[in-house]
């Protein structure tokens, strides 16, 4: 299994909304980069930590590739770029944000140029990739942390703010 989070607050100028954007990047993403299983429903959460920018819409979707683990975390980076994403530090708004989550059973910490960790290093701690990812797989175990999903949506702070759409 593979799992992507996809992400963002910010309008684009060719698809709009924030909610539009994110559509057409899950369409885009099947089109040029793997192939798109599955997606999970759309939520909406607050900024983490609380800010005063726009909430977020986010979602989890199943992949499958071929790519290596590297590959395929940079074309979805170029795919964020095509979407106006503009890296401007941790937590600003964005366009789009695509997060490798998780590939197969892959366990690892790359952290020459793409940063790559496996699974995805804070996926643990959000509200906005757990319970989307819950939709998916209801019985899913952290391969690292050797918890449920339930478990570690249980365990999240009180202030994240998250519903679906």
């Amino acid at each position: 299994m593979i799992l992507i989070g996809i992400g963002g607050n910010l309008p684009t100028k060719k698809f709009g909304s924030p909610l539009r954007s994110l559509k057409a990047a899950i369409v885009a993403i099947n089109e040029s980069v793997c192939d798109v299983i599955r997606c999970s429903p759309w939520y909406q959460s607050t900024p983490l930590p609380m800010s005063s920018q726009p909430n977020f819409f986010n979602a989890v979707a199943e992949v499958k590739t071929e790519l290596t683990p590297i590959i395929l975390l940079s074309r979805l980076q170029e795919i964020e770029k095509q979407f106006e994403r503009v890296r401007t530090g941790p937590n600003a708004p964005r366009s789009l944000d695509l997060d490798l989550l998780i590939y197969h059973q892959c366990v690892f910490n790359v952290n020459k140029g793409t940063k790559l960790v496996l699974p995805h290093a804070r996926m643990h701690l959000r509200a906005f990739v757990l319970f989307p990812l819950r939709d998916l797989e209801p019985e899913w175990i952290h391969p690292t942390k050797h918890r449920s999903i339930n478990c570690l949506i249980n365990d999240l702070s009180s202030d994240q703010k998250c519903w679906k759409f």
